[in-house]
């Protein structure tokens, strides 16, 4: 199944960022830091470059990220030119006040009376934007939700007499380009849920929190270590023994625990991809389409 969600307001708010990216110092991505790679909105990189600005990337939600993987994509992203990368969450009240500093130095012939720093926050839906803003500002500007596309419409705010920051809606893109990219936006709420099928998303959720943190599901859920489980046995498992017997489709309502469970941090820190495992998916996808064409060659 290939998800797609591209709602006709995210036209408009891509038109009105190309028109704003033309005065603008410093574009701030909040990327989830669960997947960094996949809540990468190609747009936005391709708005940034051809203004040539600088790039902060800011990976929120890190409390529920795996520590060592953020590591990972910190390093990974600091490599790129004109780009910083780093790692907050918004429920930690000093962390957000680190991003003005790294937007200083990323242009620092800006950010004074004269010439005030212009900063933008962009990124995919429900990654955190409106919570980050109002952090920055410390006050509530913004309004906040866990569903995605609530804001609508850019917003301007002065921070100080040398500081103007821009807040954008969500924006996706017209194509989502791989299929996993699609069930891990979907898994983080960052998609429309009429986009999709729960049972579709939690079973490729199982499928890699069983791959990689077979020990945390196990805990969580109480399942013997070496009881042989793949993802659609352990939303069995689930709904044999959480959801109430009583409920008519339980498979539905075991995809709906896990997903929440893991929405919310329920089953530890947990990371979808790495930039290897990244690269590896974009190879092989990239392979397989290679693949296909050369298959309606005429020798």
């Amino acid at each position: 199944m290939s998800i797609q969600w591209f709602p006709g307001h995210m036209v408009a708010a891509q038109k009105k960022a190309a028109e704003t990216m033309e005065f603008t110092d410093v574009v701030i991505e909040v990327l989830d830091a669960r997947m960094p790679g996949a809540s990468q909105n190609p747009i936005i990189q391709d708005l940034r470059d051809h203004r040539q600005r600088a790039h902060l990337k800011v990976l929120n939600k890190s409390d529920l990220a795996d520590p060592k993987v953020t590591d990972q994509w910190i390093n990974y992203f600091n490599k790129i030119p004109k780009t910083k990368a780093i790692a907050i969450s918004c429920k930690k009240v000093n962390e957000p006040k680190k991003l003005m500093a790294l937007c200083k130095s990323l242009a620092p012939h800006r950010a004074t009376p004269l010439k005030p720093l212009r900063m933008m926050i962009m990124g995919v839906p429900n990654v955190g934007k409106s919570t980050l803003m109002n952090a920055i500002l410390n006050r509530r500007v913004a309004k906040v939700g866990d569903e995605p596309a609530i804001t609508k419409q850019q917003q301007r705010h002065q921070i100080n007499d040398h500081m103007v920051l821009v807040d954008t809606p969500g924006m996706m893109w017209p194509k989502i380009q791989f299929d996993s990219d699609g069930y891990l936006l979907a898994a983080n709420n960052a998609i429309g849920k009429n986009a999709y099928f729960e049972e579709e998303v939690a079973k490729e959720l199982a499928a890699l929190l069983l791959e990689n943190y077979r020990a945390l599901v196990e805990a969580r859920y109480k399942i013997n270590h070496n009881a042989p489980i793949d993802a659609f046995a352990l939303l069995e498992w689930i709904g044999d023994r959480h959801v109430p017997k009583h409920q008519v489709d339980r498979i539905n309502k075991s995809s709906l625990m896990l997903l929440n469970d893991y929405w919310h941090g329920l089953i530890g820190r947990i990371s979808l991809e790495s930039p290897n495992s990244r690269e590896v998916m974009c190879e092989r996808n990239n392979k397989s389409s290679r693949d296909d064409a050369a298959d309606y060659l005429i020798d």
